[in-house]
């Protein structure tokens, strides 16, 4: 049976490249839907080659002009958003509610940089010196590339692609390879909303594809989301080659439950935050940190509801959906099978759960560890698939050091009606960002996501005005134009205000 084939973006048109194709699974049946094509080297340079071309006419073009583009591709993505979401729960898994709230985030993004005029704009001083003036401008840095990861194809690129356009960059996008045809949708979203051929293009492919940006002389900044060790070869390949670069790594986020919390509350957030889109987020709580006197009710309380949950296709009505591919199924199983060995209770096993009808699907069921401690691989690896661990301390002050002892700093929760607690919490936690009584502290688009420690390399956050900060150059003008009382002779000494 042919397969759609899912084509590079160059131009603003499909080309095939010539590194052949790979198959393109639907988690849910384990079927081939599509082949994606990829990319060799001569491809990545033919993709720069037309962004370079576009970059220096898209960043003459008028600040008004960019923005009506923006706009425009606001009003594709609402009229889009259920074909976009249909598309990621295809060849991600999550559910279709999931996959909508994805476009939606990926909406606040654009409307973020259809305001950008406020965040590009510079000061101006008269007369700082006698008859000499100082202004600042924010210019683009040229061509950027966004190395964006499987499960969140939409709101991830999305994130990059609208403030670096908007600033006068081109882009080359780099999305995952197994869920390609979302971030190909939208190319063609934006070139129907008048972006230029060559100001945002696609190229698919795995590794060799992004060594090849990595390298690429004419490639100006890297943008990458992905797993820690990934993230940490971007940058040091990236910043090696001269680029600009930020590379958001991976999480082990926690949620600690304080005992005078609403506990029924927090067991509702943790499941939600630990099993939504299979815990295949970044932002998944897979460590809840409770303090001893409430343990045991909490853990039931979570053991009830990760119990109900139903799973299954995300296009039929459950509340979870498979993970990514067998491999990675198959490494999580092995993750939970290590816990127990290691003394673990496991109080829900997700390993061999079973969908009727779809038993080719990627099937892995919501799995409650408790009485887990550092040492174990469940704790220090990030799992990413939908299994809790349940770390009991004596104290907040444990918690608290629990949390900070972590390589990873993304994400961190507390949950708790004491507002000491919580603004004690807020203020010496080590992560990027912090929820109090919010499980999944993700920020607004006007607001910088990432993360602190081995969950961000380089000190630039994605999106809000980090994002401007990232995709633009910063200029300061001194000027100063003669009168006739201006002297011609040459003055040597270091210049001053006067």
């Amino acid at each position: 049976m042919a397969h759609p084939d899912v084509p590079h973006w160059v131009d603003g048109a499909p080309l095939s490249g010539s590194g052949g194709f790979a198959p393109v699974h639907d988690p849910a049946t384990g079927t081939v839907v599509a082949r994606v094509s990829l990319a060799t080297a001569a491809d990545v340079d033919s993709v720069v080659a037309s962004a370079s071309r576009a970059a220096s006419g898209w960043a003459r073009t008028s600040l008004a002009q960019r923005t009506q583009v923006l706009f425009r591709m606001r009003e594709l993505l609402v009229a889009r958003r259920s074909h976009l979401a249909e598309l990621v729960t295809r060849e991600h898994g999550k559910v279709l509610a999931d996959a909508e709230a994805e476009v939606a985030r990926a909406l606040d993004a654009v409307e973020f940089a259809c305001g950008l005029s406020a965040h590009l704009e510079g000061a101006h001083t008269v007369g700082v010196s006698t008859g000499v003036d100082v202004h600042s401008l924010r210019q683009p840095v040229g061509v950027t590339a966004v190395v964006s990861p499987f499960n969140f194809p939409v709101m991830v690129p999305m994130w990059f692609i609208p403030l670096a356009v908007a600033c006068g960059n081109s882009v080359v996008l780099k999305p995952s390879e197994r869920c390609p045809s979302a971030p190909t949708e939208l190319a063609r979203l934006w070139s129907q909303a008048g972006l230029p051929d060559g100001v945002l293009d696609v190229v698919h492919g795995a590794a060799p594809a992004v060594d090849a940006l990595l390298e690429h002389p004419d490639v100006d900044a890297v943008s990458f989301v992905g797993s820690t060790p990934v993230a940490r070869h971007v940058y040091a390949a990236a910043a090696r080659s001269g680029k600009r670069v930020q590379a958001l790594g991976g999480a082990k986020n926690h949620m600690v439950v304080l005992a005078d919390a609403d506990l029924d509350v927090a067991a509702a957030a943790a499941v939600s935050a630990a099993c939504g889109a299979a815990g295949e987020r970044c932002m998944a709580v897979s460590v809840l940190v409770a303090l001893d006197e409430v343990a045991d009710d909490l853990v039931e309380r979570v053991a009830h509801r990760m119990a109900a949950l139903r799973v299954g296709d995300g296009r039929g009505g459950a509340d979870m959906g498979p993970l990514i591919s067998a491999e990675h199924r198959d490494r999580v199983a092995g993750v939970v099978t290590s816990a127990a060995r290691d003394g673990a209770r496991v109080i829900l096993d997700g390993r061999g759960v079973t969908v009727p009808g779809a038993p080719g699907g990627y099937w892995f069921g919501p799995t409650l560890l408790d009485h887990v401690t550092e040492d174990m691989e469940a704790y220090r690896r990030e799992i990413f698939g939908p299994v809790l661990c349940v770390v009991r301390v004596g104290s907040f002050a444990q918690a608290l050091e629990l949390v900070n002892r972590s390589p990873y700093g993304n994400g961190a929760a507390v949950f708790t009606r004491d507002g000491g607690a919580a603004r004690r919490f807020e203020a010496e936690v080590q992560a990027g960002m912090v929820g109090v009584n919010v499980p999944i502290p993700v920020p607004v688009a006007s607001y910088s996501f990432g993360g602190w420690k081995g969950s961000l390399f380089g000190d630039v956050h994605a999106h809000g005005p980090a994002g401007v900060q990232f995709f633009t150059r910063a200029k300061v003008v001194t000027s100063r134009w003669p009168d006739e009382a201006a002297s011609e002779a040459p003055v040597l000494s270091f210049p001053r205000s006067a």
